[in-house]
C-alpha cells in the first residue's frame, strides 16, 4: 500500500516551493471576471473540501444505505448508548481534521480550504429553540472554525466557509444537508430561513476583519423544485425565485457587518442551474459551479463561461472530484487555463480517490456487516472499541497517503514527465511489483483504455480502476491473496517502470503473470529505453509465470515497459536475477 503519512509535511515539499501560492495579499475581491488580492494580482484558488468532518455523508464511510448523519448517529446510539455516542462524536471532531492536515495540504500545493459547515454545531434547530424565533448560539462550531482559520493563517491559505447543511436542509438529496424529510425543509419554513440568515450574519460579524477568510459560500447545492415539486433536483427550474430571494437576504445581512469578503452563490440543481438568478446584486460576488462525472474539455462548461462573459463575474469550480487521477489532471488543467480556481471534494474518506484514505478495520467491518444483515450484533463494548478505533484512524498520522492523487492534481497538470512511483534499484533478486508503475499521465507513465468514470454522461459506461484499490489511475488493480495485482488488461495497454540498474549485465527476468480465468491466451512485449528486449511472449494459464533469460540491461536509468499485445492477463511482479 502507499506508505502511511508519517512525514506528511516533507512529502511534496519541493513541489510546493515552486507552485504559485495565494500570496495572502489582503482580502480577496473580484475584478471583472477575475479573483484578485489587494495588490490586484490574479489569484487561482486551489482548494480542498473537508467533507466528513462537521457533516458525515453515509457513502464516505460505506454507510450509503443509512444516508444522513442523524440516522448514522441513531444507529450508533442503538449500539453503544447516548453517552458513548456523544463521546464518539466529540472525539470525531477532535481527530478527523487537525493542524497536521492543513500543514500537509499546504506542503502538497493547496492554497485554500473549503469548510462544509453543519448549522447544528453553531445554533440549535429552529424547532428546539427555547424561545421560538430566537437563536441560541453554540460555541462548538465557532471554536472549531477559529482553530481551522488559525491553521490556515499559519500556512498562508484562504478559508472559504460553506454552509453545507442549512437549517431544515436545502434539497431532496437528503445526506448532503443531513435533512429530516419528515420535518419542514429550508424552503418550507420561514423559521429555518430566518435562522440561516441570522447564522450568516453571526459568522460575518465574527470574521469581518479576517483577510484569510476567502469568501462565504452561502448555500451548498440547492436541489429543489419550486415551480414543479416533481422536479426533485431543481434542474428544470426556470425562475428560482425563493432561492434568489434567500441569497439576497443573506447577502444583505452579511453586508450589514462585513463589506469586505466575497459572496459566493450557487444555483439550483446542485449548484448549476442559474436560470432567473442573475444579474448579481452585489459588487463582490463569485459564481460557483460543481462538476462531476462528465467530460473534461472546455466544451463541458460553456453555460458558465457564457455567464461570466455576460455578467462580468468570476467563476469558481466550488466542488469537483470523486473520479480518477486522469480526470483530475485534465479537469484542473482545463479550468485553470480559463482562469478558474477550484476546490476538490474531499480530503479524506474510505477509498482511493482522495489524498488521504481512512483504513477499514475488522471491528468496523463487523458493525457494517451487522447493519447490513450479514453478521451478528456486536456487544456494546465491542462496538464502542471498534468505533473509537475508527475515530483514531481518521487522524492524518493513521491515514493512507495516496501520492498519486496529489501528483495528478499538481505536478501532472503542468508536466507530462513520468517519474518513479517508488525507487526501483535493480540488482540481484530485485523485485518490482506490477502495481508500482511510474507516476504520470496516461500515455506517459502507462496506457489504459478506460481511464475515468463519466457516470453523469448518458451512454458512456467507463469506470477507471475497476478494482478500486491501491492507486487512482485508470489501471485496474485488485487484491488477490493479500497482494495487489493488475487485471482487466486490454489489447495495447502498457505499464512503464523507471528503474536504476546498479550493474550492467545479463539478467534472468521472471515475470509473475497468468491469463485471466475467462481468457484463453495473452501476449506481451518487454522493452527498455525504447529498445525491444523480447516480443510476443505467451502468457501461461498457471501462476508460475514466465522466465526470460539473458536480458541485458545497461547501467543507469532504464525505462522498462511491459506492453500487452493481447490482453487478458493478471500481472503481479517482476524479479531480476543477475547472471
Amino acid at each position: 500500500m502507499p506508505s502511511l503519512l508519517k512525514f506528511h509535511v516533507i512529502v511534496f515539499s519541493l513541489l510546493s516551493a515552486v507552485m504559485p501560492r495565494a500570496n495572502g495579499q489582503g482580502y480577496l475581491k473580484t475584478r471583472g471576471p477575475l479573483i484578485v488580492n489587494e495588490k490586484n494580482e490574479k489569484v487561482i484558488l486551489r482548494g480542498m473540501g473537508l467533507g466528513g468532518w462537521m457533516l458525515q455523508e453515509g457513502y464516505m464511510f460505506r454507510l450509503g444505505n443509512i444516508g444522513q448523519q442523524y440516522r448514522i448517529r441513531e444507529k450508533i446510539r442503538e449500539l453503544i448508548g447516548p453517552e458513548r455516542t456523544q463521546a464518539f462524536y466529540d472525539a470525531w471532531l477532535g481527530s478527523h481534521t487537525t493542524r497536521k492536515d492543513i500543514d500537509s495540504m499546504a506542503a502538497w500545493g493547496f492554497n485554500s480550504v473549503r469548510l462544509p459547515m453543519h448549522f447544528n454545531l453553531y445554533t440549535l434547530p429552529a424547532d428546539e429553540e427555547p424561545v421560538p424565533g430566537q437563536n441560541t448560539w453554540l460555541e462548538k462550531g465557532f471554536a472549531l472554525t477559529d482553530s481551522l482559520l488559525n491553521w490556515c493563517k499559519a500556512n498562508h491559505m484562504y478559508l472559504i466557509l460553506d454552509l453545507h447543511a442549512a437549517p431544515g436542509g436545502q434539497g431532496n438529496d437528503l445526506p448532503i444537508s443531513d435533512r429530516h424529510p419528515e420535518k419542514p425543509s429550508l424552503w418550507e419554513s420561514e423559521a429555518n430561513r430566518n435562522k440561516t440568515i441570522a447564522l450568516w450574519r453571526k459568522l460575518a460579524a465574527r470574521y469581518a476583519n479576517e483577510p484569510w477568510i476567502g469568501g462565504y459560500d452561502i448555500i451548498n447545492e440547492p436541489n429543489w423544485g419550486f415551480e414543479d415539486p416533481e422536479d426533485k433536483k431543481g434542474t428544470k427550474e426556470t425562475k428560482n425565485i425563493p432561492l434568489k430571494q434567500l441569497m439576497k437576504d443573506i447577502t444583505k445581512a452579511i453586508r450589514e457587518v462585513d463589506q469586505q469578503h466575497i459572496i459566493i452563490i450557487e444555483g439550483n440543481g446542485f449548484g448549476n442551474n442559474y436560470q432567473g438568478i442573475l444579474p448579481a446584486w452585489d459588487s463582490n460576488m463569485v459564481i460557483s459551479f460543481h462538476k462531476y462525472g462528465n467530460f473534461t474539455q472546455v466544451s463541458s462548461i460553456p453555460n458558465f463561461l457564457d455567464l461570466r462573459e455576460k455578467y462580468n463575474i468570476p467563476l469558481w469550480l466550488g466542488e469537483s472530484g470523486e473520479n480518477s487521477n486522469n480526470w483530475f489532471t485534465n479537469t484542473i488543467a482545463m479550468v485553470e487555463s480559463n482562469n478558474i480556481g477550484w476546490a476538490w471534494w474531499q480530503l479524506k474518506k474510505m477509498g482511493i480517490n482522495n489524498p488521504l484514505e481512512i483504513k477499514l478495520t475488522p471491528g468496523y467491518q463487523a458493525i457494517l456487516d451487522y447493519w447490513n444483515g450479514k453478521g451478528p450484533a456486536p456487544s456494546a463494548n465491542e462496538a464502542n472499541q471498534a468505533l473509537m478505533e475508527f475515530v483514531n484512524n481518521t487522524r492524518l498520522e493513521n491515514n493512507i497517503y495516496h501520492k498519486d492523487v496529489t501528483d495528478a492534481m499538481f505536478r501532472q497538470v503542468s508536466s507530462g514527465k513520468a517519474i518513479p512511483f517508488k525507487e526501483h534499484i535493480i540488482k540481484d533478486r530485485a523485485v518490482i511489483r506490477a502495481v508500482d508503475y511510474d507516476l504520470g499521465r496516461n500515455l506517459f507513465a502507462y496506457n489504459d483504455l478506460d481511464t475515468a468514470s463519466y457516470h453523469y454522461t448518458p451512454g458512456v459506461n467507463t469506470q477507471g480502476n475497476r478494482g478500486y484499490a491501491y492507486r487512482n489511475d485508470g489501471v485496474d488493480i485488485r487484491k488477490d491473496n493479500n497482494e495487489f495485482v493488475v487485471f482487466h488488461i486490454e489489447n495495447g495497454e502498457w505499464l512503464q517502470y523507471t528503474a536504476w540498474v546498479a550493474s550492467a549485465g545479463n539478467y534472468t527476468l521472471t515475470i509473475k503473470i497468468k491469463t485471466e480465468a475467462d481468457s484463453t491466451s495473452a501476449k506481451f512485449n518487454v522493452s527498455s529505453n525504447g529498445k525491444a528486449l523480447v516480443t510476443n511472449v505467451e502468457v501461461p494459464s498457471s501462476g508460475a509465470g514466465v522466465i526470460l533469460k539473458n536480458i541485458r540491461f545497461p547501467q543507469g536509468e532504464n525505462r522498462i515497459r511491459i506492453t500487452f499485445v493481447k490482453g487478458g492477463a493478471v500481472f503481479s511482479e517482476m524479479i531480476f536475477e543477475r547472471k
